[in-house]
């Protein structure tokens, strides 16, 4: 869904601003620690603000709101003052999602903020104000559930310094819930041919050349992952592919994503609690359509491609199996040992095709891929494998500064043997006896990314949310796509 809630950066004092929009209420930071109170803030109330802070244990930690009503014109305001912590960019992206959520029901809120990264402070408030809606509650909701109407910035360098940054924010920010808005998805309607509709719409509106291989190529190219992955299935596979042709001469980047649209496991059926957020197992595809659509709007150099290895893995009489070997593209064969570890399959072929076929300087892949990697790094962070120790550094400091933290896991060789198999090149899950599922997962994918500069991201804690908090909202947290905006924009 659309975010609703508007950003727009405007000039003066915060109480003059409030006035001129109307606002019901106004916001001024509060830093932690022995910092000099707002000056407006202290002018407004008839008390100290000290005293204010000090009733309320107020520490101006990232997201502490304290409120105060305040006499502005003939009309009576709320006046926020909200913590900021430091100011850093993951202090001023919880701020921001804080004023958001606070601003519920209310037409606009006008707030100071202070130096730092605005564009920060953007996502967290508008991320924080997304939401999904369907059927009868597709309507926006009104009174006091409805989203903030205006979000009004002030800060020290004016509207006009500001504004880069506030549509900066503004792009990473709606590309995260496009993703969101993907994953979110139900899957009755979400098929393969549907995912592969929703890119041709984002590659129209974005500048970008979009192809799609249905089930007939597939065939004809030898895709045996993704056919039989999706043999199941009644809805046929796709392979998506979406090219962005850069602003300069710069390196070629193909970004691959996991787009299973449903997981059921297969014959290796998974447990009903177990399918029920299945609907979001194509979130590392939904990252990779979402990055792609915002790439011209942020200048991006790089010439970048995008692929999605979109499939359902459903039990039927016409689904893989246990026991069977599948030949990918490229002549590379796996031996499938459970039907439930599919992402692997698809995302082989799809790797093999970029390594084969678009010569890419560099190679990155999304998926939910492995129940292993919450275990190891739980809800918030991502696990990154990566065969270029500069790549990884990259994507590491991408995504700390896009509040989309990943933790760098080793590819380690000796556990190679764990994926050996007697009647293939490899087996699609690791042996017993050795662990490790989130490693060998990877050493699996690796097998078919060439010697090319590759990362994998396995995204399956923080792909999804089971609750709201700061700019993360239940269900799809559209995870990966700002980590990779950030990344190839250079900041």
């Amino acid at each position: 869904m659309p975010i609703e809630t508007r950003v727009r950066a405007v000039g003066g004092a915060v109480s003059e601003a409030a006035v001129e929009l109307g606002a019901e209420a106004l916001a001024v930071p509060v830093r932690s620690g022995p910092v000099a109170p707002p000056a407006e803030a202290a002018r407004l109330l008839p008390f100290a603000l000290e005293e204010l802070l000090e009733l309320y244990n107020a520490k101006g930690e990232p997201g502490e709101i304290v409120a105060a009503p305040v006499r502005l014109g003939d009309t009576v305001r709320e006046l926020l003052l909200y913590g900021v912590g430091e100011a850093s960019p993951s202090d001023l992206r919880k701020a921001g999602a804080a004023l958001a959520r606070r601003g519920k029901g209310r037409t606009a809120l006008a707030a100071g903020v202070p130096e730092g990264d605005l564009s920060a402070f953007v996502e967290g408030a508008l991320l924080a104000s997304y939401r999904f809606r369907i059927g009868a509650q597709a309507e926006a909701p009104t009174g006091p559930k409805a989203p903030l109407g205006t979000l009004a910035v002030l800060t020290e360098a004016g509207p006009e310094a500001a504004g880069p940054a506030v549509e900066r924010g503004t792009v990473l920010a709606r590309a995260t819930a496009l993703a969101r808005d993907l994953a979110n998805t139900p899957s009755a309607e979400k098929s393969p041919s549907w995912l592969a509709e929703r890119a041709e719409e984002v590659a129209s509106a974005s500048g970008l050349r979009a192809g799609v291989l249905g089930e007939k190529e597939l065939a004809e190219g030898g895709f045996g992952g993704l056919l039989a992955v999706g043999a199941g299935s009644s809805r046929p596979p796709r392979l998506i592919e979406l090219a962005y042709p850069g602003t300069g001469s710069g390196r070629h980047v193909v970004l691959v994503g996991k787009g299973i649209t449903f997981d059921s496991g297969g014959l290796s059926l998974k447990p009903n609690e177990g399918m029920k957020t299945m609907k979001t197992d194509m979130a590392g595809g939904a990252a990779v359509i979402a990055a792609m659509g915002a790439l011209r709007d942020l200048g991006v150099a790089d010439r970048v491609t995008g692929l999605v290895a979109a499939a359902e893995n459903l039990p039927s009489g016409s689904a893989m199996r246990p026991g069977d070997v599948i030949t990918h593209f490229g002549g590379t064969t796996s031996e499938v040992l459970n039907t439930d570890a599919e992402g692997r399959l698809v995302l082989a072929d799809a790797l093999a095709y970029a390594d084969a076929e678009l010569d890419p300087d560099v190679v990155i892949d999304l998926a939910t891929l492995t129940g292993a990697a919450k275990v190891a790094l739980g809800l918030r962070h991502g696990a990154l494998f990566a065969t270029d120790d500069g790549l990884a550094g990259a994507l590491a400091g991408a995504g700390a500064a896009a509040g989309e933290p990943v933790w760098r896991l080793p590819l380690v060789d000796d556990y190679r043997k764990a994926i050996d198999s007697d009647v293939a090149d490899v087996s699609n899950t690791g042996r017993p006896g050795f662990g490790a599922g989130t490693i060998t997962a990877a050493l699996f994918l690796r097998e078919f990314a060439g010697d090319r500069a590759w990362a994998h991201l396995d995204i399956a804690g923080p792909g999804r949310a089971t609750s709201d908090d700061a700019e993360i909202t239940k269900g799809a947290t559209g995870f990966g796509a700002r980590l990779l905006l950030r990344w190839l924009a250079g900041s």
